[in-house]
């Protein structure tokens, strides 16, 4: 067996906590329960070990979540370091090295277990609790009732075959739930009596207290004798992404019922806000397809499984919540969200919006598919079949359709007031997306259909010639812009343009300081300061600082990473003519080189950061705040690239 099959991933993960508080001097009751499983659901080791590690393509299967590498912790030239994301654990079949994500961040980053918790938790957006001496009771209790609720699952599951259950499975064959589903979704059945599971769990020496506790019944005011929460109904046991029934939802199957479902209440073990149904079984299904389907209701999702979805969620009876956004996007980047095409449903896709707005980030969104009127997706596949329901899928509109839909439809532009109003609601929508590039281009995008809206001739008429962006107008006669030549084309300049430029300077910065004498200590505050973003550059920047003492920095590094990675750091031509690199006996040059690399590397990002804030304040003239803070900026960018040309004229640059 190999290390990671069977069970031994759990063993794994509990050693590997064990193993960090034990070297942190930690307690791990100092932290509430659940904390550290909440981080760890939250938190993507991929994407934390990705930060470190370039992925071998060949072996990788993103879409079941399993990674592979060169190991980060010895020297290797075969990827034999292996990341299950959905485990969440790693292992190096040649060093043997393992643990989760906590781990990897203390080893890397040389973090102590409390402090690389707090960064995977602010990374995650979770909050550091307080420390609470109580947590281990907490704890004990929560383990509890988790049993409680295992034992109502039995429970239920056992009455659906009672007499008693006639109707409901009636009610489940009609809806077409064969045998196979209600074992899948383990659907059972609450008796119509006021004590019947109080009794029977009870008679399995649960405590009173205990089944109130779990939320199965409730306790009378007057003291009296508990009696049973659901009563009469269908049964839908939800469990949270580690398998843990942790609550129910119940369809009531009397028509008179005050409620026609009923969930659990609030619970040490369920927080509705905080869970979704199926979620377990369809981060499985996801990692195969890379979907998710979020539907309206229980039978919605069980109706897509039965149909070949497996990839179906819905919220417990409440409108769509930021945590559970983000459970969502754990799974999937591009969630579905497939509602009623009714009145209601639009309703619940604007409140949806409104919610994912702030949250956007560059990857993570939503799209949204409106069912057709009258009908839901269980009634969909039933009607007219899955392939039906797959075509309705497959027109998903993005969040910013829906949103451009929402602000436009049924509303008059005939007047510049009116659409002065229009105006004022888009920069009031964008301005809620906190991530200032999803903003902007969310700007971009709304600038382009409000041209389309208000010119739609000129719009329809717009010459696209071959080589001519989509939507680019140019006076008619002119000629169409040159094609760019396949050389150009090919060109690393040409990639990216600011973007490549700015990972060049990286590069030429990294390659000085990898050409003796050393000066990284020298520049420690600064390489420890900048954004690195050039691929590979961060992990080299940080063996620089690690190194700083050594006498031959490149020689080091090539132990560390392999000459293969330092050959591609000096193989552009633009760094192999920077003067600091073909003087390499030059000292004051490379620390006038370095200094000024360092300057306009951060003048560019402050300037495009200060741009990329108050660009979505313009409305037509930017007032002089904006004008100033633009020029400042402008200025800042100016001066060092004006100083470092100054500076290199004496070196017949």
């Amino acid at each position: 067996m190999r290390p990671e099959d069977g069970a031994l991933p759990r063993h794994r993960a509990h050693h590997s906590l064990a193993r960090n508080l034990a070297e942190a001097n930690i307690d791990p009751m100092s932290l509430p329960p659940g904390f550290l499983d909440e981080l760890r659901t939250r938190t993507s080791i991929a994407q934390v070990v990705g930060r470190k590690v370039s992925w071998d393509n060949r072996k990788s299967n993103p879409g079941k979540g399993d990674y592979w590498a060169p190991c980060p912790f010895h020297q290797e030239k075969t990827a034999s370091f292996h990341v299950d994301d959905r485990k969440g654990f790693y292992y190096c079949f040649g060093c043997h090295a393992k643990g989760d994500a906590l781990s990897f961040v203390r080893e890397t980053e040389n973090m102590g277990f409390m402090e690389a918790v707090e960064t995977l938790a602010r990374e995650a957006g979770m909050q550091m609790p307080a420390q609470d001496p109580k947590a281990a009771q907490r704890a004990a209790e929560r383990a509890s009732l988790a049993d409680v609720m295992e034992a109502a699952v039995k429970f239920t599951r056992m009455q659906l075959s009672s007499a008693a259950a006639a109707e409901a499975r009636d009610y489940l064959e009609r809806r077409g739930l064969a045998g196979e589903t209600l074992k899948r979704f383990e659907i059972g059945f609450a008796p119509d009596s006021r004590s019947a599971m109080v009794q029977h769990l009870r008679g399995k020496d649960i405590p009173e207290p205990d089944i109130v506790a779990a939320g199965l019944a409730i306790k009378p005011d007057d003291g009296g004798a508990a009696f049973d929460r659901f009563r009469g109904r269908i049964m839908f046991p939800i469990r949270d992404a580690r398998g843990r029934a942790i609550g129910f939802g119940g369809r009531a199957m009397s028509p008179d019922a005050r409620a026609k479902y009923l969930n659990s209440p609030e619970t040490p073990l369920f927080d509705k806000g905080r869970a979704l149904y199926n979620y377990g079984p369809a981060r499985e299904a996801a990692g195969k397809s890379g979907r998710l389907v979020v539907t309206e209701g229980y039978m919605d999702v069980i109706a897509l499984v039965q149909a070949g979805i497996g990839h179906a969620v819905a919220p417990l009876g409440t409108a769509i919540t930021e945590d559970q956004l983000r459970l969502m996007w754990r799974v999937a980047d591009e969630p579905v969200i497939a509602l009623d095409g009714d009145q209601a449903g639009l309703r619940a896709a604007m409140r949806v919006m409104d919610v994912a707005l702030p949250l956007l980030e560059a990857g993570k969104s939503l799209r949204f598919c409106l069912m057709p009127e009258g009908l839901d997706p269980d009634d969909l596949i039933r009607a007219e079949g899955p392939p039906a329901m797959q075509a309705v899928l497959d027109r998903a509109e993005p969040l910013v359709h829906m949103l451009w839909r929402r602000e436009t439809e049924d509303r008059a532009l005939d007047s510049p007031e009116r659409r002065a109003a229009l105006d004022a609601s888009l920069r009031a929508a964008t301005a809620l997306i906190q991530d200032a590039d999803v903003r902007r281009h969310y700007e971009e995008e709304f600038k382009r259909r409000k041209w389309e809206l208000f010119n739609p001739r000129r719009a329809a008429s717009a010459p696209t010639p071959q080589g001519t962006p989509q939507g680019q107008w140019r006076p008619r006669g002119a000629p169409a812009p040159a094609l760019p030549t396949p050389s150009t084309r090919a060109s690393l300049l040409a990639a990216a343009g600011t973007e490549i430029e700015e990972h060049l300077r990286e590069a030429v910065i990294l390659a000085t300081l990898l050409t003796p004498p050393a000066l990284a200590d020298e520049f420690a505050h600064a390489i420890e300061e900048l954004d690195w973003k050039g691929a590979g550059h961060a992990p080299l920047a940080m063996a620089l600082l690690a190194q700083a003492d050594a006498p031959d920095p490149r020689r080091a590094l090539e132990q560390e990473f392999g000459p293969a990675a330092l050959e591609k750091l000096f193989t552009p031509a633009h760094v192999r003519i920077a003067p600091c690199i073909r003087n390499p006996e030059d000292i004051e040059l490379a620390r006038m080189c370095l200094a000024q690399d360092f300057a306009i590397l951060s003048a560019d990002r402050g300037a495009a950061r200060e741009i990329a804030e108050a660009m979505h304040q313009i409305d037509g003239l930017a007032d002089e705040g904006l004008t100033w803070r633009l020029g400042q900026a402008s200025e800042a960018r100016h001066r060092a690239a004006n100083n470092h040309e100054t500076d290199k004229a004496d070196y017949d640059i």
